[in-house]
């Protein structure tokens, strides 16, 4: 490969990092090289990640682009990088996601703009960090640093309940993520190492693998949010700034899944077939309950963060559902299905959400307000804005042709295999999801004027509409041809469920 001995990971970790101390270091003063610049670094930072998956061998089994060397070597813990088609697509998803949050924050932050810039690209880095991670120290660092960016990001651009929210949001994940700690220093005591692929190989008894399952459970389900353990997202979003929402979104509830394909399911796999019902449960509860309460909110952010619990829960569902197909028919490719659509849902969710929070913080910017009652007629005063959250809002409802409709179609395909009333359930969020969505957008958009302000709106302008023409080019090309994403996933979920469909017990 021609990046053998360039190390693109750690550039896509630390440019950032450093970039983002350096728009510190300009400061306010020089407020238009601080957005040039950190435009400058995060297009970089995605041209890298371009590069990463052009260089990528979709039929290479295991881990590609290793970066490996001691960093507490009396402890065997390693600066430990490399990625495989799984965290690849979340590592492009990142890049591209901070590009979108720098040009949105163009003239909508007039404070601290350095400082603004900086916790994005730090953020960006440590995300970044954490999908890279081989050594299981190195991802818990990166786990728990990023919580310190996004706990500024809150408390000082957001809204007035911040402080509150902020704090909410640090104790659960905060606190969630110390038993995974606890975890990770039982399984160096049994396996010797640190590194993640060596605890995947550990065998292990299954009461063992059913307190790790346990602890890494208390640590993901909060992050993604699983239901019941949600609480903190909507208050999160409803204060946190536009690109904090985005943030939150499309790339941090991501992490959760991320963390159960690493480290929960190829760890215990035994436990997770134990455990799988229960699992599938919480998931369909957080697709049908989580979608009626959406249906009630009024505050338009607070409708899309309870929308995205509800779409995650599609996340777990198809996480899981692979141990009852696997062990009532034996079947690999129906497991691989399951996988393959949880993990699409989680990178279109991604791009559908990040869009949606941007059409709200845009009409927000204007208006000053995001709740469903203090608009109506917007159509009459933004045309082309109404017709990209039109997009957007099918997408969201799973529109076939957008990439909405990929992973939910297999996730429930998926289902089918294991039991009718499993994948009915699922199928609910169709309905819902086409509800809620869609009642907000018609309200909003086509409702009558409220507020005499709403008939002055400006449309949306050149950076507004580059942002949203580059959200929906993504949202369709991946709901029409889907193929370079599944071809880039597909060996390394094929080569996770032959290793989660074997037991592990002694």
């Amino acid at each position: 490969m021609i990046l053998d001995n360039i190390p693109i990971l750690s550039i896509l970790i630390w440019m950032p990092i450093l970039g983002g101390i350096w728009s510190l270091i300009i400061g306010d003063q020089q407020e238009k090289v601080v957005k040039h610049f950190s435009l400058l670094i995060s297009l970089a930072t995605f041209l890298f990640s371009i590069i990463l998956y052009y260089q990528f061998d979709n039929n290479f089994l295991g881990m590609q682009f290793i970066e490996e060397f001691y960093w507490i070597e009396s402890f065997s813990i390693k600066y430990h990088l490399g990625v495989d088609g799984i965290a690849l697509p979340l590592i492009m998803l990142t890049s591209f996601t901070t590009v979108i949050v720098v040009l949105a924050a163009w003239e909508v932050i007039d404070e601290y703009i350095s400082f603004y810039m900086c916790a994005f690209l730090i953020l960006t880095g440590l995300m970044n960090g954490v999908f890279a991670a081989l050594d299981s120290i190195l991802f818990y660092v990166f786990w728990e640093a990023m919580l310190i960016p996004m706990f500024l990001i809150i408390g000082i651009w957001g809204g007035p309940n911040r402080v509150y929210a902020t704090i909410k949001f640090f104790l659960y994940t905060f606190l969630g993520s110390v038993f995974m700690l606890v975890a990770l220093l039982y399984l160096y005591s049994i396996s010797g190492s640190f590194n993640i692929e060596d605890m995947q190989q550990t065998s292990l008894g299954l009461t063992a693998q059913k307190l790790i399952f346990i602890a890494f459970f208390l640590a993901f389900a909060v992050k993604i949010p699983m239901w019941p353990i949600h609480t903190w997202l909507p208050d999160a979003h409803v204060e946190a700034p536009t690109g904090g929402s985005v943030v939150l979104a499309a790339i941090m509830l991501k992490m959760g899944g991320y963390g159960f394909l690493r480290f929960s399911l190829p760890i215990a796999p035994d436990a997770s077939f134990f455990f799988a019902t229960p699992m599938i449960l919480l998931s369909l509860i957080a697709i049908v309950y989580i979608g009626f309460v959406a249906l009630v909110q009024e505050d338009m952010k607070k409708l899309i963060a309870y929308s995205s619990i509800s779409h995650m829960g599609f996340v777990t569902l198809g996480f899981f559902i692979p141990f009852g197909i696997f062990a009532s028919t034996n079947s690999l490719s129906g497991a691989v299905m399951g996988i393959e659509g949880a993990l699409m849902q989680m990178i279109s969710h991604g791009f559908i959400s990040a869009a949606m929070f941007l059409c709200v913080g845009m009409m927000y910017d204007r208006l000053h307000s995001r709740m469903i009652k203090d608009y109506g007629g917007v159509i009459n005063s933004m045309p082309y804005f109404a017709a990209f959250m039109m997009l957007f809002a099918m997408a969201n409802s799973g529109l076939p042709g957008t990439s909405g409709f990929v992973g939910e179609f297999l996730v429930i395909l998926s289902s089918f295999k294991l039991n009718f009333w499993i994948a009915f359930t699922a199928g609910l969020t169709l309905i819902l999801g086409a509800a809620y969505t869609l009642w907000m957008y018609k309200r909003v958009i086509f409702g009558e004027a409220i507020k005499e302000e709403v008939s002055d709106l400006k449309d949306i302008d050149a950076r507004e509409s580059l942002i949203l023409f580059l959200l929906a080019v993504v949202v369709l090309l991946f709901g029409i041809w889907p193929a370079p994403l599944f071809d880039l996933m597909h060996v390394s979920i094929q080569q996770l469920v032959e290793q989660i469909t074997q037991s592990k017990i002694l």
